[in-house]
């Protein structure tokens, strides 16, 4: 039997935003850098379709504390995704480990366990030059990237039903 030269159906998310509700939830510790984070995803929104003066931004203490708002605001069901913001920086002691760590587990845990995307937008980095770099100026802004990578899974999700 002949082989045919096409390709499996592929799917994937689009990039419109339109409709979409999002709630972000950003740490106040590092404040100078997460509030870019906060507006590079706002203004993802805003240049995919969305409307950010829908979208709720729910301010927590830290980076540790995001996953729990996340994932009272996932069972909810008024949002399409959590966008998770903050910056952890490395000091002299194991903390940045920790909280880096459990932060990161406990966001991808939310959008297993409720099957809303809880996208991780937590900056961890070694020095504050790294932390800034990520929040808007040469590698970017990370917050926009969260809000992106939002945007595209939950129209990838409607897809796959």
């Amino acid at each position: 039997m002949p082989q045919s030269n096409s390709g499996p159906r592929t799917i994937e998310g689009t990039l419109v935003a339109k409709g979409m509700r999002f709630a972000l939830v950003a740490g106040r510790f590092n404040e100078f850098f997460v509030d870019k984070l906060v507006e590079g995803a706002l203004d993802s929104i805003r240049r995919h379709g969305g409307n950010p003066a829908e979208a709720v931004l729910v301010k927590v203490p830290g980076a540790f504390e995001i996953p729990l708002a996340a994932q009272k605001l996932a069972e909810g069901g008024k949002y399409d995704a959590v966008i998770c913001l903050g910056a952890v920086v490395r000091g002299s002691t194991p903390h940045f480990d920790y909280v880096a760590g459990e932060a990161a587990k406990g966001v991808s845990s939310v959008s297993l366990k409720t099957g809303v995307p809880c996208v991780f937008g937590i900056v961890t980095t070694d020095t504050l030059e790294q932390a800034l770099e990520r929040c808007g100026t040469k590698q970017g802004n990370k917050g926009f990237d969260a809000a992106t990578t939002a945007i595209e899974m939950v129209s990838l999700l409607k897809q796959l039903g």
